[in-house]
């Protein structure tokens, strides 16, 4: 990756830009001047969900950029509570409108397990599924893939799915690497996003981030965000600060040695640890 225009290549062919903007716990009061920030920057992927209850100011920012639409990647996701093939459906047409778009370039099924679905989880996926695959033939979405999917719950979608996801979004950060998960996901052509690549902030304060920093002449959250992509993650970092928002684009001038890209990975405990989506209460 040589640039913010650079692209990995999702498994169907379409390309994804290499670095995202993230949105959560963006207010959709605020949301759109970020995002607008973002735009301004250079970024060309924003992924918003329908639980961060911010699409509208996404879309938003969208159209008022004067950019292009189809030089913007937009990816949203579905809420927990419309598991199921109908309740999909509907979930999908409310997120567009709300968005205010024609297409979605990625729409992702949030959680694999939400707790209302628990004892149907799989069911429930498997009808979820069916309705993203419809609406991917359709032409609605360009590509359709998960978040928070472990190998168990991609082979159980694998026992009714005709098209296989195509991107797996994950918590991943200095010392959170969950390699079993990527692992699968690699050798499955499914490629991984890195939500949280700061993890719960407290990365900023650590004493082994900030010397790398310190030695490479950048900051903890361009350290970060360098790792993420070295390691072959898309990252999608959020600020509201348009300073930071900048910042984060310059990270393609410069490479982590592999003694400190090791270093990085075992910074236990760094950003927390990575949510279990089987027990996690949403």
């Amino acid at each position: 990756m040589q640039s913010l225009r650079s692209c990995f290549t999702l498994s169907n062919g379409v390309q994804i830009p290499c670095l995202g903007f993230g949105t959560w716990q963006s207010r959709e009061d605020t949301g759109t001047r970020a995002v607008s920030l973002a735009l301004e920057a250079g970024y060309r992927l924003i992924d918003t969900a329908a639980a961060y209850g911010n699409e509208r100011s996404v879309g938003r920012a969208v159209r008022e950029s004067g950019i292009p639409r189809e030089e913007i990647f937009i990816t949203s996701k579905l809420r927990n509570a419309a598991h199921g093939y109908a309740a999909t459906l509907e979930a999908f047409q409310w997120t567009m409108e709300k968005l205010e778009v024609d297409y979605l370039d990625l729409y992702l099924i949030h959680w694999p397990n939400p707790v209302q679905f628990r004892p149907i989880w799989k069911e429930a996926t498997a009808g979820t599924w069916r309705a993203f695959e419809e609406l991917y033939q359709a032409g609605r979405i360009r590509a359709i893939g998960v978040s928070n999917f472990l190998p168990h719950h991609l082979e159980a979608l694998k026992e009714t799915a005709r098209i296989a996801p195509m991107v797996n979004q994950l918590k991943l950060c200095p010392g959170i690497t969950q390699e079993e998960t990527v692992a699968y996901c690699c050798a499955h052509d499914i490629l991984v996003e890195a939500y949280s690549p700061f993890g719960t902030g407290s990365v900023f304060a650590n004493p082994v981030m900030k010397a790398l920093a310190r030695k490479y002449g950048r900051s903890v959250g361009q350290i970060c965000l360098r790792w993420s992509l070295q390691m072959g993650y898309l990252p999608l970092p959020k600020s509201a600060d348009p300073a930071r928002i900048l910042e984060n684009t310059k990270i393609f001038d410069f490479t982590l040695s592999e003694e400190d890209m090791a270093l990085i990975a075992g910074l236990e405990g760094s950003c927390g640890e990575a949510p279990d989506p089987d027990t996690v209460a949403f």
